[in-house]
């Protein structure tokens, strides 16, 4: 660290014009990156902070240093790097912007066993992100795999990463997440960024959703020769998969995965997942006109023709019930969840806005635009009684359910391997995405759903040498037999 200062402060001397900078070097994780194995990468992380009293110069000079950093012009990466290999990326560094500069700037600085430099791109919040696509992409071609990145177009900051084993079609995919939900460090007992290890368990941000995964699935694939493989082994990495599924969604739009099979480590137990319910997320709005309540006739009350929406949403709510039903989830039936209504702003004035928002999540089999087109149909008529205006819109692209078939190989290995019958989930995956690849997908994991999302998230040591062995016998089944 202190030679990595000692060459920024000898290159801010060299810059022009600037008086009084400031540049922070610290961490930005704990302790070094590194892998055992014959191929080891030592890899250490830091975050440059550049301040300065004019907020131009501070994302001027943050420029200049990562020229000095890399000695060349920041250019685009056109290939991932190999082992110790230094590449710059043009990094987004908070600050440079025209419209709204900030007084300081920052960039993530990647250095590996060699003392070559890494420029890693990230945004606000995202800097242990950028880190963790940097240590994969390392770790998975120290392994012999071809590693591309996929830029996800709506997050110039996040990227899905593929790592190809071998060669051929029909291979295995085993697949995870690289982001996180947000955390309260104040809820935590141990640095949410920290693997700790207490009572039997790992503790650390995303341990159980399902970050271990991945880890599991680079040791598993450790010591395999792609000479052996018959059928190649898949590594998926995506991204922004807690909030608007992108990753996976742009994904679908390169297409092109060389397999047939793929397992997902969402956190299941060990207990692989055929089946889980689809999700979407909708906002019905009716406009109307305002005007005084003495005079219900001065006006068009939104208020009173939503009374009549929720009232026919439930009544449809019901039907879904009785028409839908899979014995195999804890909820058999379909759900809809009316959670957020307002309307009107006085109680005097006719009320000319109302929105109702709810969620609806649906079985296997039934489709999404299906179902938004039904709610159309029952919204539609009520607003044209009312003389308001309906507008439906989706608060996200929502989520297809689920279903891989029961004789699946991907499913009947999976249950050989884990001594369990698969079974079904409420909460959503990227697996549809995969099955629109025309890939078999389970979903099996070593976290628990019910310590997700939450501090103090753990997973339990004695599940990590099963879920080794579990990927292996895997490996050996779909890319070796």
């Amino acid at each position: 660290v202190m030679g990595f200062q000692e060459f920024l402060f000898a290159a801010l001397l060299r810059v022009d014009g600037l008086s009084d900078p400031k540049v922070d070097v610290r961490p930005a994780v704990t302790e070094p990156f590194g892998m055992k194995g014959a191929h080891p990468i030592d890899i250490q992380a830091f975050l440059l902070e550049v301040r300065h009293p004019v907020a131009q110069d501070a994302g001027r000079l943050a420029l200049h240093l990562v020229d000095e950093l890399v000695g060349v012009s920041v250019r685009p990466r056109k290939r991932c790097p190999a082992a110790g290999e230094a590449v710059a990326l043009r990094p987004h560094i908070s600050g440079v912007h025209r419209r709204h500069p900030k007084a300081s700037a920052r960039a993530i600085v990647v250095v590996h066993q060699n003392g070559g430099v890494v420029l890693q791109r990230f945004a606000g919040g995202n800097e242990r992100l950028a880190v963790a696509e940097q240590a994969l992409a390392g770790w998975c071609e120290a392994l012999g795999f071809r590693v591309t990145v996929q830029p996800v177009s709506e997050h110039p900051e996040k990227s899905n990463l593929v790592a190809v084993l071998g060669s051929g079609e029909d291979g295995l995919v085993l697949a995870g997440h690289t982001d996180t939900v947000p955390y309260d460090e104040t809820g935590w007992a141990s640095d949410p960024f920290r693997l700790d290890e207490r009572d039997g368990h790992w503790y650390g941000l995303g341990v159980a959703d399902m970050k271990a995964f991945l880890a599991l699935v680079l040791e598993a694939a450790r010591g395999v020769d792609a000479r052996t493989l018959r059928r190649p082994l898949v590594f998926v990495a995506t991204a922004d998969e807690e909030s608007s599924m992108d990753g996976a969604r742009r994904l679908v739009d390169h297409g092109g995965l060389p397999a047939r099979h793929c397992v997902i480590g969402e956190p299941t137990a060990l207990k692989p997942i055929r089946m889980h319910k689809g999700i979407i997320m909708e906002a019905v709005r009716l406009t109307g006109r305002s005007g005084h309540s003495s005079d219900p006739s001065l006006g068009r009350n939104a208020l009173d023709a939503m009374r009549e929406v929720l009232n026919a949403l439930d009544a449809w709510r019901a039907e879904l019930a009785r028409a839908h039903r899979e014995p195999a989830f804890h909820v058999a039936q379909p759900t809809l969840n009316f959670g957020h209504v307002h309307g009107g702003d006085n109680p005097n004035r006719i009320c000319a806005q109302c929105e109702l928002h709810f969620d609806l999540r649906m079985l296997p089999g039934m489709r999404a635009d299906d179902l938004r087109a039904q709610i159309d149909a029952l919204v539609a008529p009520i607003a044209s009684a009312h003389e308001v205006r309906f507008e439906r819109r989706a608060l996200f692209e929502g989520i297809e359910a689920m279903e891989t078939a029961a004789d699946a190989r991907i499913v009947d290995a999976c249950e050989r391997l884990s001594g369990q019958r698969a079974g079904a989930v409420a909460f959503g995956t990227e697996g549809p995405f995969f099955a629109e690849l025309g890939i078999d997908t389970v979903i099996l994991g070593p976290g628990d759903i019910e310590v997700a999302h939450q501090p103090n998230e753990s997973l339990p040591v004695s599940r990590v040498e099963p879920c080794i062995a579990i990927l292996r016998g895997l490996i050996a089944e779909f890319c070796q037999a």
